[in-house]
């Protein structure tokens, strides 16, 4: 897409932290429009709880994009009750070969607190290295600060927390006002 098709949305920061048998997902909430704050207090970390399987996705990009994995990713739970992996997999070969689904601007991490994935339109459905991952505009600040803080005495949540809070004091696109979602398997 042409920089100049872009309407010039920016923002986000989720990260998933894995440690001691937990899961936390936590995203920041603005939504800017070019230089302008639209929202501050925007959910972008959701629990999906298709046939009673717990699942939280977090997601950078599009709002009504992302929306539309998070149905089709629940439809593919649904389908294949208790199988992340394979849910995600078949969501990104869709997402991959479908030319509506190619056009969707969006990053997924989702977790069944056993396992965390990154999930991308290229079709890709990455498990981190390190136990920790990030997406978005701070995606990179996140990432680096919970690498640092990985082998402390921290829980998963506080890493989440202290790495959101280093990527909003750098990403003018990310804000401290955080949705945190925590899963255990």
């Amino acid at each position: 897409m042409a920089d100049k098709d872009f309407p010039g949305w920016h923002g986000t920061t989720i990260i998933g932290v894995k440690k001691d048998g937990e899961v936390v997902i936590a995203g920041d909430g603005q939504v800017s429009l070019g230089q302008t704050v639209i929202k501050g207090t925007a959910r972008k970390v959701r629990r999906l709880s298709p046939g009673g399987f717990d699942v939280v996705a977090g997601f950078a990009g599009s709002t009504a994009d992302a929306f539309t994995l998070l149905e089709r990713l629940e439809a593919k739970l649904e389908a294949t009750p208790g199988q992340l992996a394979r849910a995600s997999v078949e969501l990104a070969k869709d997402w991959r070969t479908d030319k509506y689904l190619q056009k969707l601007e969006a990053m997924l991490i989702v977790s069944d607190g056993a396992d965390i994935y990154v999930i991308t339109g290229a079709g890709d459905v990455l498990e981190p290295e390190h136990n920790v991952t990030a997406i978005g505009s701070g995606g990179n600040y996140a990432l680096a600060a919970a690498r640092a803080l990985m082998d402390s005495d921290l829980s998963a949540e506080d890493i989440a927390r202290k790495a959101m809070a280093i990527a909003s004091d750098i990403c003018v696109y990310t804000n401290g006002n955080l949705t945190v979602e925590k899963i255990r398997k």
